[in-house]
């Protein structure tokens, strides 16, 4: 009659270790990355008895000893992505976790909670270890270190489109061209109508900010207003004081085309410079991350540099991995793990400024936490139960005193 009180004891413990890992994942529905934990219930071990008065084995009684907490096994399905619109914020949709380094320590997480930190390192929030990029089959801390700002590019093409007027005499059009060190200059070039000498010819004067005429040459178009072959371009040198020489030139468009200048007939001239391959030297201004888990990097020039891959790590039974608080993982049991990018093989997608909310199911929580609730009332009953028979022995055993 006592093993019944340690059965019911079993109970209270269990069912009160269950309430305690149910309490912990309904508090953490509002942590990012955070995997819910289930509690494994065993039976314990069974004692075997012969039914008195019998020696067969075919009567033995298996007395059960209760109820006991196996392990607990941490739930990796997907939790709701939600947009934060930070830019260092991320989550996977999908197989993988983040990977994060702290020294010679390696831990996982599916919280993206990052931030780059004072020297440029992609780091996590909760830990402050630094994220992880995953290239050339290696690991490698992520930073902006060699992105943070970048030189300026010598302009060498202009391109230009739209219309001459056929019948205007001339023209007037401001190129703005960099030098080989960034710097910026504001070209005038000037077209003046050469018809009446030659069909179809302007001529083209280039000028510098103080009027100093820097090159001429000339410009054909054909009968049906289409730049003509060996006229459609203009090459020139650019000598600013104290800067290397540039080689520039002007693009009028395909010959024999029509998706660059153009000779008819209109009211007024429209031509204009439609691109130019130059750019002054920029500073780092954001940093972000696409689907495939590349840095991007934009600069105030309004230029963009791909940076290093965001590193992700696959198990096949990550609910091996053991919790350590701020949705980190170890690997402390050396589970095999799997590197690789996102939007790759196995891997799922990156999404850029989201946040994985945890994935808490508070319907099935309080389904838990009310079979628990009745489990360890049960339990209590069974103590209560055994310890009334116990008293009415005592009581029996007094009458006959």
């Amino acid at each position: 009659m006592f093993e019944a009180i340690y059965v019911g004891m079993t109970g209270l413990s269990t069912f009160s270790r269950n309430l305690t890992i149910i309490g912990n994942n309904v508090s953490n529905i509002n942590t990012p990355g955070f995997k819910s934990s289930q509690l494994s219930f065993v039976d314990l071990v069974y004692n075997s008895l012969i039914a008195s008065g019998s020696s067969n084995a075919g009567s033995e009684q298996q007395i059960g000893a209760g109820v006991g907490s196996g392990s607990t096994r941490v739930l990796f399905k997907q939790g709701t992505l939600q947009q934060t619109g930070n830019a260092t914020d991320m989550a996977v949709d999908g197989n993988g976790l983040f990977v994060l380094r702290s020294g010679d320590k390696t831990t996982y997480t599916r919280d993206g909670q990052f931030v780059f930190d004072a020297d440029g390192f992609l780091i996590s929030r909760a830990t402050s270890a630094r994220v992880a990029a995953f290239g050339g089959g290696a690991l490698e801390d992520l930073s902006t270190a060699s992105l943070r700002a970048i030189p300026g590019q010598a302009t060498s093409l202009v391109r230009f489109v739209d219309n001459l007027n056929i019948g205007g005499t001339t023209d007037t059009v401001n190129v703005s061209v960099f030098d080989a060190a960034g710097g910026s200059h504001a070209l005038t070039v000037v077209f003046t109508n050469n018809n009446t000498t030659q069909a179809g010819s302007w001529l083209l004067e280039v000028r510098d900010e103080a009027g100093a005429t820097v090159s001429t040459g000339e410009i054909r178009f054909n009968a049906d207003g289409s730049p003509a072959d060996g006229f459609n371009t203009h090459a020139f040198t650019l000598s600013p004081g104290g800067v290397a020489p540039t080689q520039i030139t002007f693009d009028f468009g395909p010959a024999g085309g029509f998706s660059g200048a153009t000779n008819f007939s209109s009211q007024d001239s429209t031509l204009k410079v439609s691109s130019q391959d130059g750019f002054a030297a920029g500073a780092l201004t954001t940093a972000a991350f696409d689907a495939d888990g590349v840095l991007t990097a934009n600069y105030s020039n309004g230029q963009s540099r791909r940076g290093q891959r965001i590193a992700l790590a696959f198990f096949e039974s990550p609910e091996n991995l053991k919790p350590n608080g701020g949705a980190i993982f170890d690997n402390s049991s050396s589970e095999p793990v799997i590197l690789g990018n996102p939007n790759s093989g196995a891997f799922g997608a990156l999404a850029p400024q989201s946040l994985e909310s945890a994935n808490v199911d508070l319907a099935q929580e309080f389904d838990d936490l009310i079979i628990s609730q009745r489990g360890f009332q049960a339990s209590s009953q069974v103590i209560s139960a055994t310890n009334d028979m116990i008293q009415q022995l005592f009581d029996i055993q007094q009458k006959r005193a």
